[in-house]
């Protein structure tokens, strides 16, 4: 197929603006010098229980064996904090977390599920491509498949890799999802952009758990957004102390980001905050019953983890609650009471954690 390369990238970044994208750059699929890291990184077992990661292997760092015939890919990002959200965003998330009586919900979850937005859009994005050059193969992504996204969208000048692995860009911090489109198309790959964390610490220092164990590599076993969300099982005692009031995901160390004083707003209500996911008491959200839990989270990324693992993180937040106020504190009586009304759950994952959180 021969057609002008460049004309067709400028004509994509002018359809990806008008479907919501903020930023859009192309890779090649020559991920090589990428593996060494990614198999290192799987021996050290920093991919905890996601078997799923080691199963796919190399084939993460392989495109064009992912799907055959993929010559480039596309890259995406979508900024996702909603429209309305002050200046001094990260102060108050940051203050979430010293009310120890709420639950904290990670702030890209507490909107619509982006896997089914950025992979819808990007569709858009593919069948305006089809309609002015034809058929031509392709497959669309979004955190669904064994892909590098870090590694393709820094490859392709989205931004860098900071020191907590997540891209980082000086336009838009690190607020924003990663897409990509792999076509069998031959395009001019995008420019990477220079590193930009100088000697800044700030993501290593803040997280609750050490999960980043050293700059550009994160232990997931330790990190509280894969134990609230990826884990399945019992949590590590030694790591509910430090979990806090986390019920759903962690963005410790993007609140603590310098560039994210220029995070990008959102450009589509998609992921705008629902009710009911910012600012709840804790003691209300483990008596929300599974059907409740299902109602509340319909179309967000929490529903994904269902309901008993809902209450086991909510069950922590409690106990890390308790731990930190007085005997004689009035909050003490209204969340034992909350616990109490689970320590006969059917699953033994809940009254495990349930009757943990009583004991602090």
């Amino acid at each position: 197929m021969q057609i002008d390369s460049r004309a067709l990238l400028d004509q994509v970044r002018v359809w990806a603006r008008e479907l919501g994208f903020s930023q859009i750059g192309v890779a090649g699929v020559d991920l090589s010098s990428a593996e060494p890291g990614l198999m290192q990184w799987l021996a050290a077992g920093f991919h905890g229980s996601m078997q799923y990661m080691a199963a796919h292997g190399l084939r993460r760092a392989r495109p064009a064996e992912l799907v055959p015939g993929t010559v480039s890919v596309i890259t995406a990002r979508m900024n996702y904090l909603p429209a309305g959200l002050p200046e001094d965003w990260p102060q108050r998330e940051r203050e979430r977390l010293t009310r120890a009586d709420e639950g904290v919900v990670s702030v890209y979850a507490r909107g619509r599920d982006y896997h089914k937005v950025v992979r819808a859009r990007l569709q858009k994005l593919q069948d305006r491509m089809a309609a002015q050059l034809g058929p031509f193969g392709h497959r669309v992504f979004s955190d669904s498949a064994p892909v590098l996204e870090g590694e393709l969208a820094a490859r392709s000048g989205l931004g860098w890799r900071g020191k907590h692995t997540l891209v980082l860009t000086r336009e838009a911090g690190s607020m924003f999802f990663l897409g990509e489109l792999f076509v069998d198309l031959a395009l001019p790959p995008t420019p990477a952009e220079q590193a930009h964390c100088g000697s800044c610490t700030a993501c290593i220092d803040a997280c609750p758990t050490g999960a980043i164990v050293a700059p550009g590599r994160v232990d997931a076993r330790r990190c509280i957004s894969y134990l609230t969300i990826e884990h399945d099982g019992a949590i590590d005692p030694a790591l509910r102390p430090l979990m806090g009031n986390h019920v759903y995901g962690c963005d410790d160390c993007q609140t603590v980001c310098p560039w994210n004083k220029y995070a990008g707003r959102s450009e589509l209500p998609d992921f705008d905050a629902r009710d009911g996911l910012t600012g709840a008491q804790l003691t209300e959200l483990l008596g929300w019953t599974e059907d409740e839990f299902l109602r509340r989270t319909e179309g967000t990324p929490i529903r994904r983890i269902g309901h008993e693992r809902w209450l086991r993180n909510v069950a922590i937040a409690l106990g890390n609650a308790l731990a930190l106020w007085p005997k004689d504190d009035a909050r003490r009586a209204p969340v034992q009471a909350a616990l109490g009304s689970r320590i006969q759950h059917p699953s033994a994952l809940v009254r495990e954690h349930v009757e943990w959180a009583l004991e602090r």
